[in-house]
């Protein structure tokens, strides 16, 4: 398994709603996700909203590929969109760029 961490900045007028919505993940979301590869899936957020993501997975690259090729990714993407800064016109997940990582004690 990879081991995946990234960061994002979540609009500060914005990290309670931020908050609220991943409160209530869409179930098909959730589903697609783990269909798709995702494992240990989870997000932090800082009050300053910096968002860091982690998740672990056998291949990064085909489990974003198979989560683009979902109808519900593209809607939810759509709708998290707004809440980010500094996306420079891509959809939030385009913008996981994972971090290098540097120690692990395993």
């Amino acid at each position: 398994m990879r081991r995946v961490c990234f960061l994002l900045k979540v609009r500060q007028e914005r990290l309670a709603e931020y908050r609220e919505r991943h409160e209530a993940v869409w179930p098909e979301m959730l589903e697609a996700l783990s269909a798709a590869g995702w494992h240990n899936y989870s997000l932090f957020l800082r009050e300053d909203g910096l968002l860091v993501g982690y998740l672990e997975t056998e291949d990064f690259a085909a489990a974003q590929a198979a989560m683009a090729a979902t109808d519900v990714n593209a809607r939810w993407q759509a709708e998290m969109a707004g809440f980010f800064e500094e996306l420079d016109g891509a959809k939030p997940d385009e913008a996981m760029t994972p971090l290098t990582e540097v120690f692990h004690l395993a």
